[in-house]
């Protein structure tokens, strides 16, 4: 059959994006990617250093970010993304400034991070006050929140599940509990928004769910970096009901949970924010998910040690 006449693929606009070497989620970032825009991924290179700020910081050191972004210059990307949370909140507000223009320098077009993009998003979203659930350590964690402390943003709670590997595994159904616990109303008041941390967590298909249950604008680390790269680019982030994509879905969110005010339903019997120290009640871990769950509400992230004898920091394969 004679197809000429279909005169080729359209043309088609770049995003080069630069992952960690363990990032194993790509299916996720196109999900979010209209037709017209083609995703050119990297990855950083392996490096045998135990999972840690420390590691966060050599991974995301400018000379690799160079070495990495070079890499995609011959298909001449028009914003490169730097697909890491931690590995761009790591160096705190100032340094996450710094890398974007590392990778811009080396590149020649805008760069963003996750982390910049987070912020980018709570301007968008009006958000002052943000609930957070981390797969993280607790020590990643803290330095998340000061993080967005730095930006004037109070966290008003935060559940955390100190994983050690394999993260991109965590279930949905884990998310969404983590979520209601961070969410719960502490005594700093309600959140005007929830943040998922870390591009290797699956978040894609919750984020409706937890909006129409929360209230609130839920935002993760994927959506961010793929609505800021594509913002670059004068185009939009597709995603079907969710806010900080789609403005109409904005008018369902925002009213206080747990106050019996609003449209919404009030949230499962989660039970309260559980005090520092503490642990949540959630018995026997479920498959590929080790280690302490943890809730607290602004004054900083529990510590897991002591606990069932698992130390606060252990080498961790899936982080991001």
């Amino acid at each position: 059959m004679d197809v000429s006449f279909l005169g080729g693929p359209g043309p088609q606009r770049g995003v080069g994006v630069v992952a960690p070497f363990d990032f194993a989620l790509d299916r996720e970032l196109w999900r979010w990617t209209p037709d017209d825009v083609s995703l050119h991924v990297t990855r950083t290179p392996y490096v045998p250093v135990e999972v840690s700020l420390d590691l966060a910081r050599v991974i995301s050191e400018h000379e690799t970010l160079r070495d990495a972004v070079s890499t995609l210059t011959e298909v001449t990307p028009e914003v490169v993304a730097y697909a890491c949370t931690s590995g761009s909140f790591v160096g705190g507000v100032m340094g996450e400034h710094a890398m974007c223009e590392a990778m811009s320098r080396a590149g020649s077009v805008p760069a963003v991070t996750t982390s910049g993009a987070l912020l980018e998003a709570l301007v968008e979203l009006d958000v002052r006050r943000l609930a957070l659930v981390t797969p993280y350590t607790v020590s990643v964690t803290r330095v998340l929140e000061e993080y967005v402390a730095q930006a004037g943003v109070t966290v008003t709670g935060c559940a955390y599940m100190s994983l050690t590997r394999q993260i991109w595994k965590v279930t949905y159904r884990e998310v969404v509990d983590m979520a209601r616990r961070a969410a719960v109303r502490g005594r700093l008041g309600a959140a005007d928004a929830l943040f998922l941390s870390c591009t290797n967590l699956p978040t894609y298909d919750v984020i409706p769910q937890l909006e129409a249950e929360l209230r609130i604008p839920v935002i993760s680390a994927n959506q961010v970096t793929m609505w800021a790269a594509l913002r670059r680019l004068g185009t939009r982030a597709v995603g079907p009901y969710q806010a900080l994509i789609d403005t109409s879905a904005r008018s369902g969110t925002g009213t206080v949970i747990g106050t019996g005010t609003g449209t919404g339903s009030a949230l499962p019997a989660a039970g309260p924010v559980v005090p520092t120290g503490s642990v949540l009640p959630e018995g026997q871990e479920p498959p590929d998910v080790r280690g302490v769950h943890g809730v607290s509400d602004a004054q900083g992230v529990p510590g897991a040690q002591g606990v069932s004898g698992v130390p606060d920091e252990k080498q961790q394969e899936g982080w991001t």
